[in-house]
């Protein structure tokens, strides 16, 4: 059993440390020792069952081996964490996946990722770095879904899709097969996308279209 922490401490890490339960009663694996948040006001609160460590402080500071990850939705927000961590080796980032996701060995996964229950993930499919899969969401085969992106519950995620670094795909938004969207780019819930989206814009609708477009100094 390996000693694991999450870094963040609002609603998302809570459904992490759920479901990091979940994958021990599956099968033993992780030691969950509690939460990171960089608000020092947090320390030692308990949530759930587990306290509030302390801030990053706390944790560079360890001289152990420690697996971390990153329980916050923000794509900006986990890039941002992972840089301050990235350069410490005794930093550990693995994937979290619920058991009963459904996930073809054709597929390669990189580190950092969460899937969450009821995902199915087809053939052929390419997932980088830091990646959410909320709950529920289909994807289709020979999708690429790059660093930091967040998928949020209920999403349709059809073959050859390519969802760019920091991607926000909102709740229960589809996306046909062959289309792109662009880095940073925040999709509304609901939205159908049918052509590409550029990036650092956020897109909602039927069809989905840009509404505004987003300082780019500021999404990544």
């Amino acid at each position: 059993m390996q000693d694991i922490v999450i870094y963040g401490a609002g609603g998302f890490a809570r459904e992490v440390a759920y479901l990091i339960e979940i994958i021990n009663e599956k099968k033993v694996t992780w030691n969950l020792k509690g939460y990171i948040d960089d608000n020092p006001e947090n320390t030692g609160k308990i949530l759930n069952g587990y306290p509030v460590l302390g801030t990053i402080e706390w944790l560079l500071s360890l001289n152990q081996e420690i697996n971390v990850v990153i329980g916050i939705g923000s794509p900006r927000v986990k890039k941002l964490i992972y840089n301050k961590l990235k350069d410490y080796s005794h930093i550990k980032f693995p994937n979290i996946i619920h058991p009963g996701v459904r996930i073809s060995n054709t597929n390669k996964i990189g580190m950092g990722n969460i899937i969450c229950e009821g995902n199915i993930l087809t053939c052929n499919i390419e997932i980088g770095n830091f990646v959410i899969v909320n709950l529920n969401c289909t994807i289709g085969h020979d999708t690429v879904i790059e660093d930091y992106t967040t998928i949020l519950p209920n999403s349709s995620i059809s073959g050859n899709v390519r969802l760019k670094e920091g991607v926000d795909f909102g709740t229960n938004a589809t996306i046909i097969q062959g289309v792109s969207v662009g880095e940073y780019a925040i999709i509304g819930a609901g939205a159908v996308i049918v052509k590409d989206i550029p990036p650092h814009c956020t897109a909602v609708g039927v069809p989905a279209k840009p509404i505004k477009f987003h300082d780019e100094a500021n999404q990544a």
